[in-house]
């Protein structure tokens, strides 16, 4: 009978030392679950952070593509048409350039106005130079766009931005 309660109390230690070790392994395992899962919130909260990044980018180039704000932003003093014309195009080829990176943290919709807003603006101020005598100045060019601009629909930019507002939308919600 002592025999048998002497192999009951290592029967009891060995359940108590695999009870604590079990609990330790479990308490490490969700140790290193915790980590992992802080760690995929801290990429999701990066992403969504660079994505958010990335639309502000591209509501400024929206902004600044403008035909309005284009013509307001250019020194046109001094200036012949075909000169306007060039610094207008050049213009919104390095803004577009400086934001191209972008697309990737934007659905390709979006990133598809935004290419659209840069051409088409490219293709009104093109043929709003082509309708000007070859010695026209700059200011007849200026009227000419911020005519043109003031007509029905004619500035693409404020639907770019409306696409750029719902996507920062959805990333927000």
């Amino acid at each position: 009978m002592i025999l048998l309660e002497f192999k009951f109390q290592y029967v009891e230690i060995t359940v108590m030392l695999m009870y604590f070790v079990l609990m330790g392994l479990l308490l490490f395992e969700f140790r290193r679950m915790k980590e992992q899962i802080k760690e995929r919130m801290d990429i999701n909260n990066e992403g969504l952070k660079l994505k958010l990044q990335a639309l502000e980018r591209l509501t400024v180039f929206a902004e600044r593509a403008g035909l309005k704000n284009l013509i307001g932003r250019v020194e046109t003093m001094q200036m012949s048409a075909a000169g306007l014309h060039a610094t207008l195009v050049d213009t919104i080829k390095g803004e577009y350039d400086y934001n191209v990176s972008q697309q990737i943290y934007v659905s390709p919709e979006v990133w598809g106005a935004v290419t659209r807003l840069k051409d088409q603006n490219i293709y009104i101020i093109n043929q709003l130079a082509a309708t000007l005598p070859v010695h026209a100045n700059a200011m007849d060019l200026g009227k000419r766009i911020l005519e043109y601009s003031m007509s029905s629909n004619a500035e693409l930019n404020t639907i770019v931005l409306d696409a750029l507002q719902f996507e920062a939308k959805k990333v927000l919600a």
